[in-house]
């Protein structure tokens, strides 16, 4: 860590006040991913030891940003170190927007605004800046290439059928697995490819599309990025938005190409059909093989859209062992035990003061975790802040900048977080968190808010806040 902060000091000629460890490196990743600022300045560091990734990453996001796209500006490196340092673009991913603007299969006009917005920058990356990309920096692999499909195919075979339970005859079905690296391959592969071109690797600020994630892109096909965003398993977009989306970048590539829609869409669902896998490999490989189970959160939303894809669509190429594969896995009872929805914890957060008592549990449990705020620093105290709450930017603005603040709520998340996922595994429906302060006005409410927003966007999981006092005072 202390090399991140060597390359701040050194960049923005001023000290760093607060480092936060981001979810990002509880990820699939490796990569440890901080965030490191002060009253004014605020950057992402990241620390990873695989150097050509590293140096994948850095050259890319220099030549996108000639090209005048949309990603991250690189403030410092230490590759020595497998340190870099880069422009902080928020916390909001798309995954998140488009999760606080939908209920169920109905998506709110603004999340839809912003996947058009994605899906018409995409062409930029593949045909604009792709064209003089130093494909020679590219990690593992130059080009989505024999290779490539291989790994990719033989991850979800091994990692994915075997670990699942799913019969098939592997003869067979490298007979299909060849027939369709031969297709794949057959497409027009000279672009360049993201790689992983999904709703957590996309960022929101302004309003406006940011770009990360690219370190594993390559040349390869036009085809696969846009599968890969339009079938991200939990994005779980409706298949008509889908199909709207598809057009609208297919348009928006026109601007880029002569296309041939015709033959675009050939190869098409075959790079859907080789993203889920790859995606299900992932997800096997991590749940059913590391035992990190919330991996295998993701795998019902892909059976929703094998399912999908059984029923709709008919590739030009014959791959019985394969779609039979498919079939049994939508069918097995095994990951149909995944794919029956998880009993929801609801978890109640209130805000409240010592001098009106605890908050009653109102669901039989008897209480749960009770947090002190009253050792924080009180912006009760000051006189501009009398009439705010912790709800308000002035008080969140001074609270954010409290060391002592970020310690605190760090323990607490860590603790609830713990509890959470065991309540989740033995069915529990209910998890009381509740934080004090003196008049329950602001520490309290800040506190929360920000365990309120941490906790938002995990599965299975309803979260509620009450602010006692606050709530009193309004009647």
């Amino acid at each position: 860590m202390d090399v991140l902060k060597r390359l701040f000091e050194r960049h923005f000629h001023s000290p760093v006040e607060r480092v936060q460890p981001l979810q990002g490196q509880l990820g699939g990743s490796g990569r440890k991913i901080t965030r490191l600022s002060n009253e004014k300045l605020s950057a992402i560091g990241i620390l990873y030891d695989v150097r050509e990734e590293n140096v994948a990453f850095l050259e890319f996001s220099r030549h996108f940003r000639r090209h005048g796209l949309p990603v991250p500006e690189i403030y410092a490196e230490d590759l020595s170190h497998g340190a870099y340092l880069e422009e902080d673009l928020g916390s909001t991913t798309l995954f998140e927007f488009l999760s606080d603007h939908r209920n169920g299969a109905t998506i709110a006009p603004e999340a839809v605004a912003a996947y058009r917005k994605v899906v018409a920058v995409l062409p930029r990356f593949q045909v604009e800046a792709g064209r003089d990309l130093n494909y020679k920096v590219c990690y593992p692999r130059s080009s989505f290439d024999r290779q490539s499909i291989a790994w990719d195919l033989n991850y979800f075979k091994y990692y994915f059928l075997r670990l699942a339970g799913i019969p098939f005859n592997e003869q067979a079905l490298e007979d299909d697995f060849s027939r369709l690296t031969k297709f794949l391959l057959s497409a027009s592969r000279d672009y360049f490819l993201y790689r992983d071109f999904q709703s957590r690797n996309i960022m929101l600020r302004d309003g406006q599309p940011y770009f990360l994630d690219y370190q594993g892109g390559r040349k390869g096909a036009l085809q696969y990025d846009i599968a890969s965003l339009l079938y991200d398993a939990k994005a779980d977009l409706p298949p008509d938005l889908r199909q709207q989306l598809l057009d609208r970048y297919l348009d928006s590539l026109a601007g880029f190409l002569d296309l041939d829609r015709s033959a675009f869409m050939q190869f098409y669902y075959a790079y859907v059909y080789v993203r889920i896998m790859q995606a299900l490999g992932a997800y096997g490989f991590r749940g059913f093989y590391e035992r990190k189970e919330h991996f295998l959160q993701s795998v019902p939303y892909a059976l929703i859209n094998l399912r999908w894809l059984i029923h709709n669509v008919e590739l030009p190429i014959a791959l019985p062992t394969l779609m039979q594969a498919f079939k049994s896995m939508v069918a097995s009872d095994k990951l149909q035990g995944l794919t029956s929805e998880p009993e929801r914890l609801t978890v109640r957060i209130f805000s409240f003061s010592f001098h009106r008592g605890l908050p009653q549990d109102e669901t039989g449990n008897g209480g749960g975790f009770v947090f002190d705020g009253r050792s924080l620093p009180n912006p009760g105290r000051e006189e501009r802040f009398k009439a705010l709450t912790g709800k308000d930017a002035p008080v969140i603005d001074y609270l954010n900048r409290q060391e002592s603040v970020h310690q605190f709520l760090a323990s607490v998340m860590s603790l609830v977080d713990v509890s959470v996922g065991t309540y989740q595994r033995r069915g529990f429906k209910h998890l009381m968190v509740s934080f004090g302060c003196t008049g329950g006005q602001h520490r309290s409410v800040y506190l929360a808010e920000q365990l309120a927003k941490h906790l938002r966007g995990k599965d299975g999981v309803e979260v509620v806040v009450r602010h006692r006092e606050q709530e009193q005072l309004d009647q």
